[in-house]
């Protein structure tokens, strides 16, 4: 048969035909440590240890790289542990290139490594790639341009096919934070990424009950070799149990963020129209500054996250919050169930986060009934 398309690649996810107890789904297989013959010869060539790799790593990872179109695909503990480990390969005067505007958690990270490394740090504006050369101009021999899209929590998309293109005539790598667009939208390896990042906690797992993070290379190269030895000497892998639940959320990848994203879409539309709304931030809409490049590269939908600014300040933001019945307060996102956070509540103040701003991160629940209970806080 021709190669399955991706919602088949997800479905199928670790599926497998135990000839033994006739089982369809794989075991969860929690041994630390693989054994040997009487000739001190693997039983299993492919298993030695934990830290290099596990049979219920291997499927999931296989089935995110299919779902990518990669090469291979790595597991770590978090989102956080599989950013970490591309930066800490980097040597001392090395140079990076990434946004002025992305995932909080990133960006402090980074100035912390950064600085403690030796490694020159550039930003470029986020949202703008043809701004990347400017900053590769900064410094020689630039390692990585980091692209978030669309970022968190400005929604800002990035033209990954360009940043791509300029980044690779200065001869450096591209790494494209996909949470939020999912493999179900974009494969950024197909638009000439070098390397993919997902924090799989979100929509990847999608239930809220796994920490986990992934990286997915388009082929193998110097870095992709540096990144592996990286986790298996750092040991920053998850537990088994977190990857068989991966791979479990995996299996409803497509039906759970297309219907999310289709929720979204319909709630970006109310928002925007709403009188209580100063203004909503959601790449679908045609008022977005990043919509023409987000259809030209986000396929069958936008995603489900969406930002939006309160008219008023912050008690009556946090107000709209509070009184939310069916959409709960919570970190994080990506998850089946409807979340709403408010960022500059999280983030230091020097990240300039709007005190106005509420952040949605959609779930698969009726969307009318999520529309009602919008209308309801806002009014």
């Amino acid at each position: 048969m021709t190669h399955p398309k991706g919602p088949t690649i997800a479905a199928k996810a670790g599926h497998f035909l135990d000839v033994h107890s006739g089982a369809i789904t794989p075991e969860i297989q929690t041994s630390t440590t693989f054994a040997r013959d009487d000739r001190y010869d693997l039983i299993n060539p492919a298993n030695v240890y934990v830290r290099d790799q596990n049979p219920t790593f291997v499927h999931a990872e296989r089935t995110l790289a299919d779902l990518e179109n990669g090469e291979e695909c790595l597991l770590f503990s978090s989102g956080m542990a599989a950013i970490a480990a591309v930066f800490y390969t980097l040597r001392p005067g090395s140079h990076v290139v990434v946004p002025d505007s992305m995932y909080w958690g990133v960006s402090s990270f980074l100035r912390d490594h950064c600085e403690r490394a030796d490694i020159f740090l550039s930003t470029y504006e986020t949202g703008n790639a043809q701004s990347i050369e400017a900053a590769l101009k900064t410094q020689n021999h630039t390692s990585i341009v980091w692209v978030e899209t669309p970022s968190n929590p400005f929604l800002h998309v990035t033209d990954i096919a360009l940043a791509a293109e300029i980044a690779h005539q200065y001869g450096a790598m591209v790494c494209v934070d996909s949470t939020v667009a999912t493999p179900v939208f974009t494969r950024p390896l197909d638009h000439g990424a070098d390397l993919v990042i997902h924090s799989a906690t979100k929509y990847l797992n999608g239930h809220s009950d796994v920490l986990c993070g992934a990286v997915v290379t388009r082929d193998e190269h110097e870095l992709w070799l540096s990144i592996k030895k990286e986790r298996a000497q750092a040991g920053a892998q998850p537990g088994s149990f977190d990857a068989w639940l991966l791979m479990r959320g995996m299996r409803t990848l497509y039906v759970r963020v297309k219907q999310a994203s289709e929720n979204a879409a319909k709630i970006a539309g109310f928002l925007e129209q709403h009188a209580a709304v100063e203004s909503v931030a959601y790449p679908g809409l045609a008022s977005h500054p990043g919509h023409q490049i987000a259809k030209k590269q986000m396929l069958g939908g936008f995603g489900s996250l969406l930002s939006f600014c309160v008219r008023g300040e912050l008690d009556r933001t946090l107000q709209v919050a509070g009184r939310l019945q069916l959409i709960t307060s919570a970190t994080s996102l990506g998850g089946v169930e409807s979340l709403i956070e408010h960022r500059h509540s999280i983030e230091p103040e020097e990240n300039a986060i709007p005190v106005n701003q509420l952040r949605l991160s959609i779930g698969i629940e009726d969307v009318d009934d999520l529309i009602e209970d919008l209308d309801a806080a806002l009014q």
